[in-house]
């Protein structure tokens, strides 16, 4: 029971992937859960499952991290009602590929958004809630994708998830003082069935001849990465981005 008693914020936890993955091991670990989504719908039938799972509740909001309106009701209302935030992970993202020379604005604007800004909008509302209470622990999805170049028309993607590496280190400077941890996860490929509407199959057959460990990854092999990094076996980390590729990729 790592995270007994804490209670932890995961946004974008209600799709296929890394988010409802986390979330879940969080939950079996004794954390008190907070989940959020874009799509109403779908974040409530997840919270209903993950009650009926781990018998407690699992309060849930629609949000769309690029509304600071919605993030800060979010973040207000989970303080009001344990009296204390300990932990968040930042997983809300999206991608979709253009060429640099065809991206419109609008594409920029969307994954800058949601990688990035949303990123700094839910850290910031949490902060002032872990400053006060002088503990607590963030943890961020960046991606390998903000280390290395793409040719697949990611330039956006690459671009917000080396800010959130960026971003990661300087919160983590700025809070460790207080208590605060903030470290950053870069994936390499975590399979699951939404990024077949992104990448063509080949893309994935080619990552997954990359992989020392023959596979592609899996929304646990993240999830248990963020669990120690959350945990307070983690307490002597901070301001470090953590590769998860199946040895595919190493950092330049």
């Amino acid at each position: 029971m790592k995270l007994k008693d804490r209670v932890a914020i995961v946004t974008a936890a209600a799709g296929a992937g890394i988010g409802q993955a986390v979330a879940r091991r969080f939950a079996e670990e004794g954390a008190q859960m907070v989940i959020s989504e874009a799509h109403a719908r779908r974040v409530q039938e997840v919270a209903a499952r993950m009650e009926k799972d781990y018998g407690r509740a699992v309060p849930s909001f629609e949000v769309d991290v690029r509304r600071r309106d919605q993030v800060e009701a979010m973040v207000r209302a989970t303080a009001e009602r344990f009296g204390r935030i300990d932990v968040l992970f930042n997983n809300a993202g999206i991608n979709k590929l253009e060429p640099v020379a065809e991206m419109s604005d609008e594409t920029w604007d969307l994954v800058l958004g949601v990688c990035l800004t949303g990123t700094f909008y839910v850290t910031r509302a949490v902060l002032p809630h872990m400053i006060r209470q002088r503990r607590g622990a963030i943890v961020s999805m960046a991606s390998v994708a903000g280390w290395i170049a793409s040719g697949d028309g990611q330039a956006h993607y690459c671009a917000a998830k080396a800010g959130v590496m960026a971003f990661t280190r300087s919160v983590a400077a700025e809070c460790g003082r207080h208590g605060v941890r903030a470290n950053a996860i870069a994936p390499g490929v975590i399979y699951n069935e939404f990024l077949s509407r992104i990448y063509p199959p080949d893309y994935f057959e080619r990552r997954k001849d990359q992989s020392l460990v023959g596979r592609l990854g899996e929304p646990a092999d993240v999830a248990n990465l963020a669990l120690f990094l959350a945990s307070d076996e983690a307490s002597y980390i901070t301001g470090e981005v953590f590769c998860i590729s199946g040895g595919a990729y190493v950092r330049a």
